[in-house]
């Protein structure tokens, strides 16, 4: 079942450097059953992204250069935002799944509602490496960035999903 997404491109913002490939946002990416950790795990290690932890968002600005990043919320909402202080703000609530390409900022920005749950995970060979905005030098962090392998498939509808379509890998 493909579920329907919304994308969103960030520029470099400060000691943020964001990504030329979008944010994926599936607003209903988890049916009711998958709202639980380890059902939201096996589906992501089903479709190859593994890596998966389960925990909330931190609350600075921070990006990754060592691994694109799912993020799957099983449970409660908060206030996140993506993209740097010029980025935009979503309201993440159980049942949101989120893939945010490496390099793009992220950070909660309001207090954890209903026990706000998520499972984290990256693709194949790839980690969460923490760098909060300004710890690495912009240009470092592209070219590490730039090394990163593009996912094989989409992290909830596996080899033909929006990510693929979206990522232009299909």
């Amino acid at each position: 079942m493909t579920v329907a997404t919304q994308a969103f491109v960030f520029p470099p913002d400060g000691a943020i450097p964001n990504h030329t490939l979008p944010l994926v946002l599936y607003p209903e990416g988890l049916t009711p059953a998958l709202r639980n950790p380890s059902d939201c795990q096996s589906l992501f290690a089903r479709n190859s992204w593994g890596g998966n932890w389960v925990d909330g968002i931190l609350e600075y600005w921070h990006f990754h250069v060592t691994g694109h990043e799912v993020l799957g919320c099983v449970a409660g909402e908060a206030e996140v935002g993506f993209g740097g202080d010029a980025g935009i703000v979503r309201t993440v609530r159980a049942g949101n799944v989120v893939v945010i390409p490496a390099g793009v900022g992220h950070k909660r920005l309001s207090a954890k509602r209903g026990g706000f749950t998520i499972v984290g995970g990256y693709p194949p060979n790839q980690s969460g490496e923490i760098i909060r905005a300004g710890d690495m030098p912009p240009d470092e962090a592209h070219a590490r960035i730039a090394k990163l392998a593009l996912p094989r498939t989409d992290p909830v509808n596996g080899n033909d999903g929006p990510l693929l379509h979206a990522w232009r890998i299909r």
